[in-house]
């Protein structure tokens, strides 16, 4: 999994780099904001409920322009996902670490207000699961290029808006859904579950 992210960031570089040198309609960006994630669970064992976490998101974006109103953008982004779960025994948060790339396309509907569309892979990358109640706190960190407990690439998709304040500053508000389930073998310690995240988010163009 690690051969595959290393890969996506240099194809992405790769293309930054070749981009910036022969169009100056191609321009580099940065983002970053809040993740409010959650789950949603699949069939296995889920006998359970959860509710949404806090997270953050930030990364590169590469803006492509291919006509009048449509642009290829896609992102290289460091996110974090996970959920809590609250019981008679106590409070579970998983917080998940992923490598993500959005391969988007960005339709302008209206003045300054953009529709962006397209699918995502996610790369897997630790998991942080922690567990309180009233006796203490209880952490633990797995490395997941060691574990065979959750897939390492998922594919998604992503729906939202960018809102351009100006031609170098923007806002966005999105939602990604994993396609795919992070195992097909649920148990009550590693129960099947898409992941969901609501994303808001400052974009900056150079």
């Amino acid at each position: 999994m690690k051969k595959l992210a290393v890969l996506a960031i240099a194809l992405f570089i790769t293309g930054v780099a070749n981009a910036q040198s022969t169009d100056k309609a191609i321009r580099l960006g940065a983002k970053a904001g809040v993740n409010i994630s959650n789950i949603i669970k699949d069939d296995g064992n889920n006998d359970f409920k959860t509710s949404y976490i806090v997270g953050y998101h930030a990364g590169v974006t590469l803006d492509i322009k291919l006509l009048q109103n449509l642009a290829f953008t896609p992102e290289l982004l460091y996110s974090t996902k996970g959920y809590k779960q609250t019981s008679t025994f106590g409070e579970f948060t998983q917080r998940t670490h992923f490598i993500e790339l959005p391969i988007l396309a960005s339709i302008t509907l209206a003045d300054k207000l953009n529709l962006v569309v397209g699918p995502q892979v996610s790369f897997l990358l630790s998991t942080n699961n922690k567990f309180e109640n009233g006796f203490g706190t209880v952490e633990q960190k797995i490395i997941e290029d060691n574990s065979d407990r959750f897939k390492k690439s998922l594919v998604g998709g992503v729906i939202g808006f960018r809102y351009d304040i100006n031609n170098q500053v923007g806002i966005n508000g999105r939602y990604a859904l994993d396609f795919q389930k992070n195992n097909e073998n649920g148990t009550s310690q590693n129960p099947e579950f898409k992941n969901q995240v609501f994303q808001v988010g400052l974009g900056i163009k150079f």
